[in-house]
């Protein structure tokens, strides 16, 4: 900033009014600057500057710094001193007042020029007749002009004509790619890029309006940047191209465990097409094998055989959750699974663990503890209760003794559910890579079997809903796992379900005619046998026109169980047939295809889906509603 200026002009006193003094300083400031500068410095002292007022010392030395800016400091002294006395200009004076003035613009000129030419943006003014009025050396290198196109009262659009006519703007029409540009610099102030192929570089254009009409046009060369970025998505391309690969070997492997050689073929066209493939293929013969074995572990009393079945039962079971696992990493990692939210209680997700796991717990001999909660959350329901069973399958599965607690809280505006044990405990030093595929720590290997994909899983879902998961753990006390999810809207309770043995209702199911149709006969025979064993009756149909068959001649029965994929057609179509046949019978539609949009297909049907290899437990509870839905209508 310039220095003070000590004061000059208290000797004098004269009648110089504050309209001759604005006069005076606008000649050489112009008058949109000087009265700018006035009304300033009159709200900065609060006072009211009266056209015919007198002009006091204050004013006097701001102007005296207005002028000095503009012509110097000596020029202005002059300047004020002649108006404060008076008196006529000599033509020595004058001359000496023109010269100053004339030196300090143009120092002041050189100076503005020098500092734009420092600039690494190129600088160009264009008046409101889009003719240019000064600019910056870099404005031309960066576009590539020569002089005699770079000169005062050159039009923005010759500018353009130049440009295009030389093929920097690529090849095209002339005209339209002036046309296009012109509108581009004078009809937005938003920044856009311009791209010279010939020169491979890249240029960020921004055009200002001015307050006269014109515009201040800046351009930046981008093209490192651009680079980088070009370089970051070919990288990321390739990145890509080696998942897709790695990711078509694992669909050749799968495709040959289970003989599906069309699945495969199918897979290489769609990664989604060939999960709902492959889970349907593996799971089919799983599913067929676990209702047998579900059916002779009932039947069995005790002994050695029995023995042998359970353990047959039990490693099926490993094998679906083993499978099941993958399959639900792969839906994960590629988005195939997206969340659904809606707001429910929490208290009826924890109910619905507590009766999977109970039994599990009672056969470990330990305490398991779901601690009732009347709050509300905002979560995809499927994938919450996903990531809770597999926290509490763990806290069950890595403790011997002790017991297992499950309760919710408040905390920030969200619901954090926590998963207490007192079981072998995590080393902080494990803490982030037990999330990891596959990693399992030396201790727990000994004591639960597993590949270690829980809280894989865990991890993937939480990041797939946005919900926080945190662990606090003491190696050998046990462990604490939390999940933060938003608070919901209050929901008034429902009726939760009563907890007890499955054996105690077999009965209840006697003389129940179910209708079965699947397209594999080994399913329909470990269904029929499942079902025997609950005193139910079955008729079995491999598709549509076989059920249709069978119910012309055989009683109606109280549900049906469909599988999605036959021979012909799908299972919802066949549901809507029997249904215009023969009235709206309850259905379960039974699938390993986990996709959304199988579903919500089911969900517009109104029928309940489960999902295979079949879980008796849930089975016999659905069969239970139907009972409960006859009795009622008896009534």
């Amino acid at each position: 900033g310039l220095a003070p200026i000590a004061p000059t002009f208290r000797r004098w006193r004269s009648s110089l009014t504050v309209e001759e003094l604005t006069a005076t300083v606008a000649r050489y400031l112009g008058e949109s600057r000087t009265r700018s500068s006035f009304e300033s410095f009159a709200a900065a002292r609060r006072i009211s500057l009266e056209p015919d007022a007198e002009a006091d010392i204050a004013l006097l030395r701001h102007a005296e710094h207005l002028l000095a800016s503009a012509i110097g400091a000596a020029s202005s002294r002059l300047v004020l001193s002649l108006m404060l006395r008076k008196r006529t200009v000599s033509t020595q004076a004058a001359l000496k007042l023109l010269d100053d003035a004339s030196a300090a613009i143009h120092y002041n000129r050189e100076i503005l020029q020098t500092a734009l030419d420092q600039v690494r943006q190129g600088i160009a003014v264009f008046d409101r007749d889009m003719r240019l009025v000064c600019w910056n050396r870099q404005f031309g290198e960066i576009l590539d002009l020569p002089p005699h196109i770079v000169r005062v009262d050159v039009t923005l659009a010759e500018i353009l004509e130049y440009s295009a006519e030389h093929g920097a703007f690529g090849a095209g029409d002339t005209d339209k790619l002036v046309r296009e540009r012109l509108e581009r610099y004078t009809g937005s102030s938003l920044p856009h890029l311009e791209r010279f192929p010939d020169r491979n570089l890249v240029v960020e254009v921004r055009s200002d309006r001015m307050p006269d009409g014109g515009i201040v046009t800046t351009v930046t060369d981008i093209t490192p940047s651009v680079e980088a970025v070009e370089a970051l998505e070919r990288a990321n391309a390739s990145l890509e191209g080696r998942v897709r690969e790695r990711t078509r070997e694992l669909e050749r492997l799968n495709a040959e465990l289970v003989g599906a050689k069309a699945a495969a073929d199918e897979a290489n066209i769609s990664k989604t097409r060939f999960l709902a493939a492959a889970s349907h293929d593996i799971l089919q013969p799983l599913n067929a094998a676990r209702l047998y074995c579900t059916s002779l572990v009932e039947r069995q009393g005790a002994g050695e055989e029995a023995r042998l079945v359970r353990n047959v039962d039990a490693s099926l079971e490993a094998v679906e959750e083993i499978l099941g696992a993958l399959l639900d990493i792969s839906r994960l990692d590629s988005g195939v699974l997206k969340p659904e939210v809606s707001s429910f209680r929490i208290d009826d997700l924890l109910h619905q663990l507590e009766v999977e796991f109970a039994p599990l717990a009672r056969e470990k001999e330990l305490q398991l503890t779901f601690m009732p909660s009347s709050l509300t959350v905002k979560s995809d329901r499927r994938l919450l209760r996903r990531l809770l069973q597999n926290l509490v399958a763990n806290a069950i599965k890595y403790t011997p003794h002790g017991r297992v607690l499950v309760g919710c809280r408040r905390r920030r505006g969200k619901v954090r559910v926590g998963v207490y044990d007192t079981g072998l405990g995590i080393p902080r030093s494990k803490h982030r890579s037990i999330f990891l595929e596959f990693h399992r720590l030396v201790q727990g290997a000994t004591v639960a079997r597993g590949l270690g994909l829980g809280l894989s899983i865990v991890e993937r879902i939480a990041r797939v809903l946005d919900h926080h998961v945190d662990l606090v753990s003491t190696v050998g006390k046990g462990s604490q796992f939390f999940v933060d999810v938003p608070a919901g809207p209050t929901i008034a309770a429902t009726s939760a379900p009563q907890l007890g043995s499955p054996r105690a209702d077999w009965g209840a199911f006697a003389g129940m005619w179910v209708l079965c149709i699947d397209n594999e006969p080994k399913i329909l025979d470990g269904m029929e046998a499942l079902l025997a064993g609950w005193r139910c009756h079955v008729i079995k149909a491999p598709n549509l026109p076989a059920a249709v068959a069978q119910l012309r001649i055989g009683p109606m029965p109280a549900g049906m169980l469909v599988d999605y994929h036959l021979d012909s057609g799908n299972g919802i179509d066949a549901i809507r047939a029997l249904r215009e046949r023969y009235g709206a019978l309850p259905t379960i539609l039974i699938t390993a295809d986990r996709s959304p949009a199988v579903r919500d297909e089911a969900r517009a049907a109104d029928v309940v889906v489960l999902y295979k290899p079949i879980k008796p437990a849930a089975l016999r509870a659905l069969l239970g509603q139907w009972r409960a839905q006859r009795i009622a209508a008896a009534e």
